[in-house]
């Protein structure tokens, strides 16, 4: 990261759910010539919004462009002008808004939603996925060229589980947080505590290690980190009993975003699994109180 920081080069970020890649890229917003201009990262993750609110997130609109625009909206690319723009979750941009995506990052410029005047801007691009953009060019879910423009600089952020001696580092920063923001104070961390950390595979990754540290925090006393060892302490699915058509409805759309690892459109994601358009899912994911697991924790 250090190397290619100093550079407008395109960064490609690809990485397991909730490796910390927004924390990663965070530490190198101040250096290079892009910091000099005194602009600070913009972020946005394309997977949080529906697919017809993205294009105006990203492009901004003029007032009157569709029902509801009652004011003209700066987008993200404007925002980040002669800046950073971080786009998390690249793979689940839609195939329709793909070329408009394509053209701002090869001619550096685009039109606002509802607009005929063309802005230009200079934006450096970092863009991150937990998905195999390769995988999805052969499935006819990501266009070749966007991939292609935006490989320009590829890093794979491993897992938490292949790198275990960062975990002792992660626990003590995270005791340390968290015991600031409940006015606690930990000065150890048991050893076989320790151990039993670096031994877990952590497949939540970084957010089930903070989940952990925080739980642990306010199980502590006396100065002393205390939590129950992670291997133990897995909780088994809930059951419920006499459950309403509701109840029903959430378990079945749960059950289908795990199985399509989160990605809620495209051909093999949660909204084609379950036989829905994919804004009628977010408006029942809105509904029934469900949030993806990357929302939770900017990481």
């Amino acid at each position: 990261m250090s190397a290619v920081s100093h550079f407008d080069t395109r960064i490609d970020g690809y990485r397991e759910i909730a490796t910390m890649s927004a924390t990663l890229y965070r530490p190198y917003e101040p250096i290079g010539r892009k910091a000099e201009r005194g602009r600070n990262l913009v972020k946005v993750n394309c997977a949080a919004l529906p697919a017809g609110l993205l294009e105006s997130e990203l492009f901004g609109h003029e007032r009157g462009a569709f029902t509801g625009a009652v004011s003209s909206h700066i987008g993200r690319f404007a925002l980040a002008d002669r800046g950073t723009l971080f786009l998390d979750e690249i793979g689940d941009i839609p195939l329709e808004l793909q070329p408009k995506l394509l053209r701002v990052l090869q001619e550096r410029e685009f039109e606002p939603v509802g607009s005929t005047r063309t802005t230009r801007v200079d934006v450096r691009v970092v863009a991150a996925t937990n998905q195999d953009l390769r995988q999805m060019v052969r499935d006819c879910e990501f266009r070749k060229d966007l991939y292609y423009r935006l490989n320009i600089f590829p890093i794979s952020l491993p897992p938490l589980r292949e790198r275990k001696t960062d975990i002792p580092a992660f626990v003590g920063h995270f005791v340390q947080q968290f015991a600031a923001s409940m006015d606690k104070t930990i000065e150890n961390v048991p050893e076989e505590t320790m151990r039993s950390l670096v031994r877990y595979p952590w497949p939540g990754n970084i957010r089930e290690l903070q989940n952990y540290v925080a739980r642990g925090v306010i199980l502590s006393t006396d100065g002393n980190f205390e939590s129950v060892p992670p291997e133990k302490g897995e909780a088994l699915p809930v059951e419920i009993s006499n459950p309403t058509l509701e109840d029903k409805v959430r378990q079945e759309i749960l059950a289908a975003c795990q199985r399509a690892n989160w990605k809620l459109g495209g051909p093999r994601g949660a909204a084609a699994r379950l036989g829905l358009k994919r804004t009628t899912l977010f408006y029942k994911m809105k509904r029934l109180c469900i949030a993806r697991p990357a929302d939770n924790w900017q990481d």
